[in-house]
């Protein structure tokens, strides 16, 4: 008889460590990369249109050496069902870049800080999904850190920035709705759905930046004097090293997604946001010299607390239910429900929980 896949061995440490590390990595150097361009240019828009198209060209590139398979022939039925998702996709990454643009780098987890809240809303309307108890608990503690970093701060912050802040939040919410529906559309491949996503989403953002009136800012970039001062790098080079940076870093992303799913557990993901989050309030202090406020340390402390519970939440109501087996007095004397094999099912206090999202 063939093993069962209950059998198979767990991933290494060493390859767990490894994936965990490179998100940490690449996700704070995606921040920290956008956030310095960003702090140079008027066209976050085009900085995103560059960044698609160089994942896109990686993944070309990809392609041609035999590392992936790739559908380079378009399917018009596909991409017409992916609309909603590069829709989504478009805007919500824009957002992301006006957020990043008018906010520091240490308060931009205070600005997307209702993502969690809003993916649960999102959930419970469009897909019926009823949270638990617990579940809103979590999302209000983190509605609780969003609000004290937003008015607690004790600092000038951005009401464009968190209005941005607060929009991409909800695009995120509905992009991971939609994204199911999406997997279904390229037959259940993540890397065809990253493929398309990044192809489509640099097709649509191309003439939307022209129509937001960042043409003459992509003028004055690239044919414009420098405006950085003498000895620092020029606004031209800068723009084009992060546009690197970022194209790279996600383009590597998109290939680790389809790994992270077999090694990282909740658990990791509990301890690796964590890090992220604390990591990206430090390095913003250190390399663009933020603010450092109580009203801020203590924002992003209390969501990451609610994020954590959340996922902590999430891992316990997803195991399967345990089984004890009944006494045989108890059985006896009817006390239990006897099931299959003469066994129990064991309740916990939460037998009645609602269904998961």
């Amino acid at each position: 008889m063939p093993p069962s896949s209950s059998h198979q061995h767990p991933p290494s440490r060493a390859l767990v460590i490894g994936t965990v590390s490179f998100y940490l990595v690449a996700a704070l150097a995606m921040v920290m990369a956008n956030k310095w361009v960003l702090n140079t240019t008027d066209t976050p828009l085009f900085f995103l249109l560059m960044q698609l198209i160089i994942a896109v060209i990686l993944f070309l590139l990809a392609h041609m050496a035999g590392l992936l398979q790739l559908p380079l022939q378009l399917d018009m039925q596909v991409c017409k069902g992916l609309i909603p998702m590069v829709g989504l996709n478009v805007i919500g990454l824009s957002f992301s870049n006006y957020t990043l643009k008018y906010v520091d780098a240490s308060f931009y987890q205070v600005a997307r800080g209702m993502v969690l809240p809003f993916t649960v809303g999102t959930s419970y309307f469009l897909l019926h999904s009823r949270p638990s108890l617990r579940i809103l608990g979590a999302c209000a503690v983190v509605t609780l850190g969003f609000f004290v970093g937003v008015f607690l701060d004790g600092t000038s912050v951005s009401l464009v920035g968190i209005t941005f802040g607060v929009l991409s939040s909800m695009i995120t919410a509905m992009h991971s709705v939609v994204i199911k529906k999406s997997l279904d559309v390229v037959h259940g491949s993540a890397l065809h759905l990253s493929w398309y996503t990044n192809l489509l989403s640099a097709i649509v953002l191309a003439p939307a930046l022209v129509l937001v009136g960042e043409l003459p800012g992509v003028m004055k970039l690239l044919f414009g004097p420098n405006e950085n001062e003498v000895g620092q790098m020029s606004t031209l080079a800068t723009f084009i090293m992060g546009s690197l940076i970022t194209g790279t870093f996600g383009f590597l992303m998109s290939l680790a997604s389809l790994m992270s799913i077999k090694v990282t557990s909740p658990i990791t993901h509990m301890v690796s946001s964590a890090v992220r989050g604390v990591a990206a309030y430090l390095l913003g202090v250190l390399l663009f010299h933020d603010a450092v406020t109580t009203g801020r340390v203590s924002s992003i402390a209390i969501i990451l607390f609610g994020s954590i519970w959340y996922t902590w939440i999430k891992h316990v109501e997803s195991q399967p239910a345990k089984y004890e087996p009944v006494p045989l007095d108890d059985l006896e004397e009817g006390k239990g429900s006897k099931g299959e094999n003469g066994y129990a099912s064991h309740r916990h206090s939460q037998t009645s929980r609602d269904a998961r999202d």
